[in-house]
């Protein structure tokens, strides 16, 4: 498996605070991969080390197979990059932007400026004043000029920032197709759940500075917490009729009985069926899956918050 991000032990310290301690991440070529956290977790600290903006107080990165070190441009060529406020010269116009940026990689053709400008819907802003636009166009065209170069690896640090719902929308099917089409690597930040699990092959979850958990969606999935509901007329009887068959059944403030074994969640018909037979037939049954955000709340509860801010 190639890597198209490798770090060992990467950490970040300042005096006392430690921003990154001991991350070891492994970002395969072609994937999207979220790195995932609430605002101050280490995320953009990460981003920056990556792309060498900061030097490490601990380990090292691999980017594009390249050692990241002060100094050295190889990997740069090959890599695109939206971190926290895409930065543009505020009097040039989107078009002139983007022939700036377009200079900075030697061998870009001339036609990828419009191209580019097309492909993020920014046709109708072309001449205008980049220090004019709405901050969601603003982030419209930071992805624009990672993306310009066609590179083969775009590091994004919260790309739906200042997007609407539709230009969110806009912004995942972008990505999906460019890692489909042309095998682009992306490892993204965020802090939006719903919205990575929507788009990542992959997550990590950074909470103050260590990471928590690696998994994939399909893993998110099995470990994201079910339960079926039931609801009958006599909900004591229903409960004791659970109970005698084996059944762990709580009967919620709500008034609502809860079962959390899996054959409860898997099989609802046989529980159906049992409480018809026994004379209690429900009057609701519904499996409830937990929300991502829950999930992602009780996974940094369940660290306690015994590491460093």
């Amino acid at each position: 498996m190639n890597l198209s991000i490798e770090t060992e032990n990467l950490g970040k310290h300042y005096r006392d605070v430690k921003a990154v301690e001991q991350l070891s991440l492994r970002v395969a070529e072609g994937e999207i991969y979220a790195f995932l956290g609430l605002n101050g977790a280490g995320k953009t600290t990460t981003i920056r080390m990556l792309l060498g903006m900061i030097k490490p107080t601990t380990g090292y990165a691999n980017v594009l197979q390249t050692r990241i070190r002060p100094g050295n441009r190889e990997p740069w060529k090959s890599v695109g990059y939206l971190v926290e406020i895409p930065h543009a010269y505020p009097e040039l116009t989107v078009r002139e932007n983007l022939e700036a940026a377009r200079r900075l990689h030697p061998g870009t053709p001339r036609q990828a400026v419009d191209h580019i400008i097309e492909r993020m819907g920014l046709a109708a802003y072309a001449d205008r004043r980049a220090g004019n636009l709405s901050q969601g166009n603003a982030q419209r065209l930071g992805l624009a000029k990672a993306l310009l170069h066609s590179p083969k690896l775009l590091l994004l640090d919260e790309p739906a920032n200042g997007l609407d719902p539709a230009g969110i929308i806009e912004i995942r099917e972008l990505l999906l197709e460019l890692t489909r089409e042309q095998g682009l690597t992306v490892f993204m930040s965020s802090h939006i759940l719903a919205e990575v699990s929507r788009l990542a092959q992959r997550i990590g979850i950074i909470h103050n500075g260590h990471l928590l958990q690696e998994l994939n969606i399909d893993e998110l999935e099995r470990n994201r917490r079910r339960r079926l509901l039931v609801r009958a007329r006599d909900m004591e009887s229903a409960q004791r009729t659970l109970l005698a068959a084996g059944q762990p059944a709580e009967i919620l403030p709500d008034r609502t009985i809860e079962l959390r074994s899996a054959a409860a969640i898997e099989r609802p018909d046989d529980i159906n069926r049992l409480l018809v037979e026994a004379g209690t037939p429900p009057t609701q049954l519904l499996v409830e899956e937990e929300e991502l955000e829950q999930y992602f709340i009780r996974l940094v509860g369940m660290d306690g918050g015994s590491h460093h801010e």
